[in-house]
């Protein structure tokens, strides 16, 4: 990559600090969910915390978030609503979703679930012990469960016992979740007695001729200076606002789409890294969606491309089914459902393109080959009409003939269905948040966490909702807890 591109931030040299220098134990850069989390943990291990925030509150992208939280194992939620997980079953499934899964890392995160619910509830809030039992992006109440991933959607289905994993703050609908769950944050932050600065921002790091990050320099409005870190952990956010870094790795969410994060999600936080020889995972996997779906009756109807053909199972959270929508030719796709189960979507994304009286009409308006939806729909109505799907496995649930006439088109393609996301990768780091190179040494120093390091949401297909708040917060603790040892 070219490097005026990516604006790596150039490392100063240890020689910047003297004895004059402030030192700090542990030197958080980003008050996000995973930054504050790793403050709150090193400064509760009795490490003298600094954090860093570039904004005048805390939050980021976090405070965008609809406070989903994906947990697991066996939670007070879970038994509470009678839903049986263990941490094997949530392992055995984050695994087989997964393109490349660390399974060192999914372990600790499933076995950690438990655990890491009850330390969110110590923030000051209680997940509401109640189930939501529809096909939703997120509750539309406060109901503290529901299936956010495709634990029930084959073949996952097959590979791990299904449970419900989504857990989500209690607040009405996708309004201010998150930002309750960082509002507590900050408070138990300051009763721990971190450090917290606004408005200062990350210049570069400060590394040591053996390649050890020794501190950070600051930058705050027209003031700037240097801090000795014993460590520091980088919790700066992805890389989404970033054109240049977008266009190099995930070029998919520069175009047709709508880009979902804060003005500071601009890749620092990777580019700090990268200075000091850090190894980056999955940056090329973005997270992108149009939910067509609630209402939850549209899944009974079949997904076709433009030779009228199926290619997904419909019942697949919504970013599996838009990641395969985007690989078929030319991004097209179109959601076919009958009069019978047509009505209108929920969240305005992807918009009723027609309607027509006769299949043959359909595909003459769609471009399609003549005759190739119709065998397509009468093959799906004859074995839905049994309550199977022996080509695409779809849960006999969603599951219901579209024979009733006129038949409606949703239009799935990308510029017409309002496409959504955001990036997954980041820096290469271990199950303790250490930061690694290309070859799999630890930079001494350094921590990642949060949406600028790549733990287990690193596949847009496989990605569940609550996945980046559940691992970046839990991987925050680890790397706070671990950064405070070195003090």
């Amino acid at each position: 990559m070219n490097q005026s591109r990516l604006d790596r931030h150039a490392p100063l040299p240890a020689s910047v600090l003297d004895d004059r220098t402030e030192r700090y134990d542990v030197v958080v850069i980003g008050f996000g969910i995973a930054g504050g989390s790793a403050a709150l943990e090193a400064a509760r291990a009795g490490a003298r915390v600094l954090l860093l925030e570039r904004a005048a509150v805390p939050g980021g992208t976090t405070c965008m978030a609809g406070g989903h939280f994906y947990l697991g194992g066996g939670t007070a939620v879970q038994q509470a609503t009678g839903h049986e997980d263990s941490a094997e079953e949530m392992y055995k499934y984050l695994v087989a979703v997964s393109k490349e899964p660390e399974q060192d890392k999914i372990r600790a995160y499933c076995e950690g679930s438990v655990e890491h619910f009850g330390w969110l509830e110590s923030l000051g809030f209680a997940f509401e012990r109640s189930f939501f039992p529809g096909k939703a992006v997120i509750q539309p109440g406060t109901e503290g469960l529901m299936f956010t991933a495709n634990e029930k959607v084959w073949p996952f289905r097959d590979q791990a016992r299904p449970a419900p994993r989504g857990h989500k703050v209690p607040v009405p609908g996708d309004t201010g979740g998150a930002k309750l769950v960082m509002d507590l944050l900050r408070d138990r932050v300051a009763e721990a007695g971190a450090e917290v600065r606004y408005e200062t921002g990350a210049a570069s790091l400060i590394a040591g001729e053996d390649g050890a990050v020794a501190g950070v320099a600051w930058r705050s409005f027209g003031d700037t200076g240097v801090v000795r870190a014993g460590a520091t952990v980088i919790a700066a956010g992805g890389f989404v606002m970033n054109p240049a870094m977008v266009a190099e790795y995930t070029p998919a969410l520069g175009a047709k789409l709508i880009t979902l994060g804060s003005t500071y999600d601009d890749g620092l936080g990777i580019r700090l890294g990268m200075s000091v020889g850090a190894g980056l995972k999955h940056m090329t996997e973005p997270f992108i969606t149009a939910p067509f779906y609630p209402p939850a009756a549209l899944i009974t109807g079949l997904i076709v491309n433009s030779r009228g053909e199926r290619f997904v199972a419909e019942d697949s959270y919504h970013a599996r089914t838009s990641q395969f929508v985007l690989e078929q030719e030319g991004s097209a796709a179109y959601l076919i459902i009958d009069s019978a189960h047509l009505e209108q979507p929920e969240m305005p994304l992807v918009p009723v393109l027609d309607g027509y009286e006769t299949v043959a009409e359909m595909e003459a308006g769609l471009g399609m080959p003549a005759g190739s939806l119709g065998k397509t729909l009468a093959r799906y109505n004859h074995h839905a009409a049994r309550g199977q799907d022996p080509d695409f496995h779809k849960s006999a649930e969603w599951l219901a003939p579209q024979d009733r006439g006129p038949l409606a088109v949703l239009d799935l393609r990308p510029g017409h269905a309002l496409y959504a996301g955001f990036t997954l990768g980041g820096l290469r780091t271990t199950v303790d948040a250490q930061v690694q190179r290309p070859d799999g040494s630890v930079i001494p120093g350094l921590y990642a966490a949060g949406a600028c390091a790549s733990n287990i949401a690193q596949d847009g297909k496989g990605y569940g909702s609550g996945t980046q708040l559940g691992e970046g917060s839990f991987f925050g603790r680890r790397a706070g807890r671990h950064a405070a040892q070195l003090r």
